[in-house]
């Protein structure tokens, strides 16, 4: 008996492995460097905006005295916290989501037996975890304009950086929904296959659908959360001890 060879391990972000996983697919075992995707991505205008934040106001010694981050620690906290919780609380994770309104026409009723239901459910999320993240970034970089004047410069070059890249992070994570369509058509055909004449219990295959949903939703969230780990990293480099 030949044994199929194993998968290769796919050594990139969570959100990377689970939508590999979800799609069946091995990961690119290497990929171009950083810098030469980045000059894919940056159109030239964008270029010229983040050479003008580089090229900046020298800082002027003494700018603020340091202070402490414990708001912005705990405002980060707070808002990773409440995202999670928009997740886990969607209808779409609800034990009842598979039931249909019944005050609703027929055409306009849910039905999560369908993945339609759950692709609205992604997408809705989506622009929750955009808005939340996006708000907690903006704060972020408004305490790094106020408390240094290299840290302005870098919260101005997060500003150009997040123009500069927001459609191609829109792009990119528009795929997570598509991939899940198919693994729920995979789960799906596998259930009906496996019930043969009988119907199959759809808890059989929905659960398992929804724990990797809240799983790539999770994962979208930490990465859209990166950003702002970054400027609060930079608030504590200059905290006072």
């Amino acid at each position: 008996m030949v044994e199929s060879p194993r998968r290769a391990a796919v050594r990139a972000p969570t959100l990377i492995r689970l939508l590999a996983r979800l799609a069946d697919v091995d990961a690119a075992p290497s990929a171009p460097p950083l810098s030469d995707r980045l000059s894919q991505w940056i159109e030239w205008t964008q270029s010229l905006a983040l050479s003008s934040a580089l090229d900046g106001a020298a800082p002027v010694p003494g700018f603020g005295a340091p202070t402490p981050v414990d708001a912005e620690e705990r405002e980060c906290a707070r808002v990773r916290q409440v995202l999670a919780a928009a997740i886990a609380g969607d209808r779409a994770f609800a034990a009842t989501a598979s039931a249909k309104a019944p005050a609703r026409s027929a055409a306009a009723r849910e039905d999560a037996d369908d993945f339609p239901f759950f692709r609205q459910r992604y997408l809705a999320l989506q622009q929750t975890l955009e808005a939340g993240a996006g708000r907690l970034r903006e704060r972020l970089r408004e305490r790094l304009t106020n408390a240094s004047p290299e840290l302005a410069k870098l919260a101005e070059m997060d500003a150009v950086m997040e123009r500069a890249l927001a459609r191609r992070e829109r792009n990119l994570l528009a795929a997570a929904p598509a991939l899940l369509g198919r693994r729920f058509e995979r789960l799906r055909h596998d259930a009906q296959a496996a019930a043969g004449d009988a119907a199959p219990a759809p808890d059989a295959w929905l659960a398992p659908f929804r724990r990797d949903m809240h799983d790539a939703l999770l994962a979208e969230l930490d990465v859209r959360l990166q950003p702002s780990q970054g400027l609060l990293a930079a608030l504590r480099a200059r905290a006072p001890d």
